[in-house]
């Protein structure tokens, strides 16, 4: 997986790069990957499909893992892509391919503008402030459909447990990712945004500080 760069992106890392917003600060960022294998790539990929494949073989017909997702050569390629593309993001973090689909749920862009418009209202309306024009859900449209062509996507939403969160920062009070995945193009576009509290001091668990509103927000919604 190699990191591209695209200027279409630039306005809006920059923008969401550090937002503060009095109380709170929004931190986003849109990365764009190849997904053709390095050298490394090719010998991690193989790991992850034998980690999976030995999964599979341990799975019995009324196990609750995602044996069906898991069966199917082509799905398995795509869950290795996406967990190869966290591994270049967080290099340091350890990655289970099986554990990790537990926590991708593959979505369409109705669900992505729902839960973007909800967490990034604010920051939605500095950017109008900012820059007027195009909402900053308009712009992140066009970047996305310029880079990996949002017709022709497949879009994921990453929400692990709070533990095993890789985006997850000291002081975060949520925090979301998506990965639109162009199977023609063999590119995947990761995008992440969380929100962190300014009044959190040093050694506060960011786990403490996830209400009950933030979680009735997925549980209302249709995924």
């Amino acid at each position: 997986m190699k990191f591209l760069e695209y200027t279409p992106f630039d306005r809006i890392n920059d923008f969401l790069r550090e937002l503060n917003l009095g109380e709170r600060t929004i931190k986003g960022s849109l990365e764009a990957y190849s997904c053709k294998h390095t050298g490394t790539d090719k010998r991690l990929s193989l790991s992850l499909e034998n980690e999976i494949l030995d999964s599979l073989g341990k799975s019995s017909d009324t196990d609750s893992s995602p044996v069906e997702f898991l069966l199917s050569r082509s799905s398995r390629k795509t869950l290795i892509y996406l967990v190869l593309t966290l591994y270049r993001m967080y290099p340091d973090y350890d990655l289970s391919a099986v554990k990790a689909h537990q926590f991708f749920t593959e979505e369409i862009w109705d669900t992505f503008k729902q839960i973007f418009e909800t967490y990034m209202l604010e920051a939605s309306k500095e950017w109008i402030e900012t820059y007027g024009g195009s909402s900053l859900l308009e712009t992140v449209y066009k970047a996305l459909d310029e880079v990996v062509n949002l017709s022709e996507c497949e879009i994921y939403s990453y929400n692990p447990d709070s533990d095993a969160d890789p985006f997850l920062e000291k002081g975060a009070i949520w925090s979301v990712s998506f990965f639109f995945y162009n199977r023609k193009l063999k590119r995947v576009v990761s995008f992440s945004f969380c929100c962190l509290s300014n009044l959190v001091g040093d050694g506060f668990l960011a786990d403490n500080l996830c209400s009950e509103e933030d979680g009735e927000i997925f549980d209302n919604m249709d995924m």
